[in-house]
């Protein structure tokens, strides 16, 4: 089942992508206590995710911080090394890697997709999110092949 809005996201394992290697968390952990502006690409460095959604949220993190987000994640199903990569050639500081390598997050939150006739598998459906003290404030979740819903720009526009 998809999470919902007031839902608490599911206490499980996270790791995050650092420039000093993987660093293991809780979602829990991560998500309590703070605002956090979520988002989820199928997949770090592919066409949508590194021409359009990263940069939306690179160019509007300053913004969103402004309107009460205390932190940016992107997640996606990729291994810690990569998404460090991406951030590191694509993104910025202000942009925190959450790498999803077994896809048990996107599972978790009932937001999985079949890539597999792009050779993909299992990943992560494009959404983002607002997470406040680990409960969903706010959840756009786009449909397939599509970018909008989920931009840095309408995440703006909802807070």
């Amino acid at each position: 089942m998809t999470i919902q809005i007031g839902d608490r996201i599911p206490d499980m394992p996270l790791v995050l992508a650092t420039s000093e290697g993987p660093k293991p968390t809780t979602t829990s952990d991560y998500f309590g206590g703070r605002r956090v502006a979520l988002f989820a690409v199928p997949g770090a460095y592919t066409p949508t995710c590194s021409a359009k959604h990263l940069p939306s949220y690179v160019e509007k993190a300053a913004d969103l911080k402004g309107k009460g987000v205390d932190e940016i994640a992107c997640t996606s199903v990729n291994d810690a090394f990569v998404m460090a990569a991406w951030n590191r050639d694509q993104g910025s500081e202000d942009i925190t890697m959450i790498a999803d390598g077994n896809g048990q997050l996107a599972d978790a939150l009932g937001l999985t997709m079949d890539g597999s006739k792009f050779g993909m598998g299992t990943r992560s459906q494009r959404y983002s999110m607002i997470v406040n003290d680990g409960v969903v404030e706010q959840l756009n979740v786009e449909a397939p092949g599509e970018y909008r819903a989920s931009s840095a720009e309408t995440m703006l526009e909802q807070l």
